[in-house]
């Protein structure tokens, strides 16, 4: 693939930046925006967006799931490709949309919105045909965790490892990077000992790293949460943020 070039045409990008990186994570799509523009993206963050309706669609509350997908819809309509930085929410608008609006007036327009979501990484290397981004990760030793929505539901899991790889670093081969976290949204909240115990897993067989990412903010959450309760000094970056630094080259 091509190396980086900001000279690019500018394509009209929509950030859809989700709940958790609204309350959690807000520097990564700050550094998510950056990124897309520095490959020439001409990037737009449409007004009303909310919750993609994971939560409650997870939990069995369709109605509630439905109001919420409806209204998503609706305020991404006339927006570009709609690239998140969320492997989970990517899922639910391409893969649950659809479905959940399949009998609803908004079907169409579901569809539509489905074909042009993408997670960020995903709609790097694929649409925007880049795989290096510049070389501020060398050195770097960091360990990626591929959420499981972004890897079973979207087949996303080359596409950030080559990024990462493409920046300079070496991405450490883990045993559990595969392996659930435990995060679940409402699952970590009912089964609080289980979920402790996937992500303690995931950490007990973590080499000797410099960072750990991922395309997920909930799984960001699980295993940092995790890590600090355990006091292990591991450094959790947002996949978006990481690779900012391998553009510009600097944290």
């Amino acid at each position: 693939m091509r190396p980086f070039s900001p000279a690019r045409s500018r394509v009209r990008v929509s950030v859809f930046i989700t709940c958790l990186g609204d309350y959690f994570f807000a520097n990564a799509v700050h550094d998510a925006i950056h990124v897309l523009e520095g490959l020439g993206a001409r990037v737009d963050v449409p007004a009303g967006q909310t919750c993609c309706g994971q939560p409650a669609y997870n939990a069995g509350y369709l109605h509630e799931a439905v109001r919420v997908a409806r209204h998503t819809v609706e305020v991404l309509a006339d927006a570009g490709p709609v690239v998140t930085p969320s492997g989970s929410c990517a899922a639910m608008i391409r893969t649950v949309f659809p479905r959940l609006l399949a009998s609803d007036a908004a079907a169409d327009a579901a569809t539509d919105l489905a074909a042009r979501t993408w997670e960020l990484s995903e709609y790097i290397v694929h649409q925007m045909g880049r795989d290096r981004l510049g070389q501020g990760l060398r050195g770097r030793r960091i360990a990626y965790h591929h959420g499981c929505h972004a890897l079973r539901e979207l087949g996303v899991a080359s596409e950030p490892v080559a990024l990462l790889e493409g920046a300079g670093a070496t991405v450490v081969d883990w045993p559990a990077d595969r392996e659930c976290c435990g995060f679940g949204g409402t699952f970590s909240v009912k089964l609080p000992p289980v979920s402790a115990g996937m992500a303690d897993r995931k950490l007990d067989t973590l080499p000797d790293v410099d960072l750990l990412t991922s395309a997920d903010p909930g799984c960001l959450l699980q295993l940092d949460g995790r890590a600090r309760h355990r006091r292990t000094g591991l450094t959790v970056r947002h996949l978006a943020s990481v690779l900012r630094e391998g553009m510009d080259g600097s944290a």
